[in-house]
């Protein structure tokens, strides 16, 4: 018994090394951290169970007969994060570039199969040279195995990838079927093709990291979802964003006690937001100081700046938060904002978070461009995001709510449970300048002074129509309230719905316009 036990100690020595120390000293220098060492960041201390160690590759052409491939390029296995248990998989970029083989990617199937059996998270820490050429068409079997899991597991339990390094080909497709994508800035790259082959076909010239670096897919794409300078920070973030998410669709979101009383009042609203409909001003500053502890943990902060998405809690319950941001393009909805605040709806649906809204919107970006675009069919998509999605929601219209950005931006009419409206809310068909501009387009024009009778006409309109008192009135409003009371009022609201059942009637599944 002895010799076998050395001989399983010896081996497991032999695979724990990786590809060895000239391979670990080259990731090293790069700035990056080995597979097992990065698991170690992102785990509780000392609960990392591995699985499937000893797999081997079973190619035996164009020379892998003889190639020793650790643990074929993957450490999978299972372990905690803040004493919650997720599954994981880490592409090992020391053991042939991590490269995707027939086994390696069956160890990944594995890992998602049971994360999703069990009902928790998935993990992937993607860093690999792509498919592995001496196996052919099994390593595009194996990417394709992985994308069918991704889709089985999608709303059923959260599916996180952290790009640590290259990620190029069909090996990008996962994250983007997954529901966060995680960046380090000057070291993940991620693309379908790389810099050599658009040259060679297009002739364009481009860097890796213009093409596919980290800012690229969180600024420009929108394929990710956050950046951060160093793999400690990313794996911080993880750990941040699985605070506020269910390990699975069945359940409730993480409750955390808060001595941040629910009944606060936060009296410096009212000075955040002028009165001056078209000054701008950043909805962050109003989204913290209504949060527990003004903690907002903001999800593509890069990406579609007219619109902020993100968690935080109100009265200890996890809340997504969705709200216009004035500070950029006048806080319009556009194609990128519409398909940014959908996503981010939806998943918050999937897994019981309910959302709120903070409402200042002038309507939907006009333009040749995005009308050729097709901001009718994305601008559909944040319509049919709210309407289906059955968890409390509750909004709060700051300021401009004007015509079908007004519906869009989870009004009562798309089942908003409750709707308040602070007294400088406008809601109306379009903002008073245009709307006096057509209503009394002849009288004005006829006017001795155009201008003198244009400029009463609108405050005519603003004072009557313009406001939240005729929305009230409909019962579209269910409170005006002081922008003080913001925080007491929502916390309220959700202390009464937080347990809401709403039905929708059987289907397959929805044709979303996509």
């Amino acid at each position: 018994m002895k010799e076998k036990i050395d001989k399983l100690n010896r081996k497991r020595k032999r695979l724990m090394a990786g590809g060895g120390e000239k391979r670990v000293k080259r990731q090293h220098d790069k700035g990056k951290f080995t597979a097992r060492e990065r698991i170690d960041l992102l785990l509780d201390e000392d609960t990392f169970e591995e699985i499937g160690i000893f797999v081997e590759h079973h190619s035996t052409q164009l020379g892998m007969e003889d190639k020793d491939v650790p643990a074929d390029g993957v450490i999978t296995g299972q372990g905690r994060i803040n004493g919650r248990r997720v599954f994981l998989y880490a592409q090992d970029f020391t053991a042939m570039g991590g490269s995707l083989g027939e086994m390696h990617a069956k160890k990944i199937w594995k890992m998602m199969d049971m994360a999703g059996k069990a009902g928790v998270p998935v993990i992937g820490l993607n860093d690999s040279g792509g498919a592995r050429i001496q196996e052919g068409v099994g390593s595009l079997a194996g990417y394709g195995g992985i994308f069918y899991r991704n889709s089985l597991n999608s709303g059923v339990i959260p599916q996180l990838s952290v790009i640590l390094g290259p990620c190029a080909g069909g090996a990008s497709y996962s994250p983007a079927l997954n529901d966060f994508v995680f960046m380090v800035n000057d070291t993940s790259k991620m693309f379908i093709t790389g810099p050599q082959v658009i040259k060679s076909v297009t002739g364009e010239e481009v860097s890796s990291e213009e093409l596919g670096g980290g800012m690229t897919h969180n600024e420009i794409s929108g394929n990710a979802h956050f950046l951060a300078p160093d793999e400690q920070k990313t794996f911080d973030q993880i750990k941040t964003l699985l605070s506020f998410l269910p390990s699975n669709n069945k359940e409730k979101p993480p409750f955390r006690e808060t001595d941040d009383s629910a009944d606060r009042l936060v009296k410096d609203l009212e000075d955040i937001v002028s009165d001056n409909p078209n000054k701008p001003y950043d909805v962050r500053d109003v989204i913290e100081r209504v949060v527990d502890n003004d903690f907002f943990f903001e999800v593509q902060p890069f990406y579609a700046r007219n619109i902020v998405v993100g968690f935080a809690r109100i009265a200890g319950n996890s809340v997504g938060i969705v709200a216009n941001q004035p500070k950029f393009k006048a806080g319009c909805l556009d194609i990128d904002s519409s398909d940014k605040a959908s996503r981010f709806i939806r998943f918050c649906d999937s897994f019981n978070i309910p959302i709120i809204t903070f409402t200042d919107v002038p309507g939907y970006l006009p333009g040749v461009d995005q009308e050729y675009g097709g901001v009718i069919r994305h601008g559909a998509k944040l319509l049919y995001a709210y309407s289906e999605a059955t968890v409390p929601k509750i909004n709060v219209i700051l300021r401009k709510a004007y015509g079908g950005a007004y519906i869009a931006m989870s009004s009562r009419h798309l089942g908003a449970d409750y709707v308040f409206a602070w007294p400088s809310a406008e809601i109306a068909v379009m903002g008073p300048q245009g709307a006096a501009n057509i209503i009394f387009r002849r009288e004005i024009n006829a006017a001795d002074d155009p201008q003198k009778v244009r400029t009463e006409k609108i405050e005519e309109y603003r004072e009557n129509f313009a406001n939240p008192y005729q929305a009230a009135a409909e019962g579209y409003i269910d409170d005006v309230i002081l922008p003080s009371e913001s925080r007491k009022k929502l916390a309220a609201a959700l202390n009464i719905m937080i347990d809401k059942k709403e039905e929708r009637p059987a289907k397959k599944h929805s044709n979303m316009p996509l």
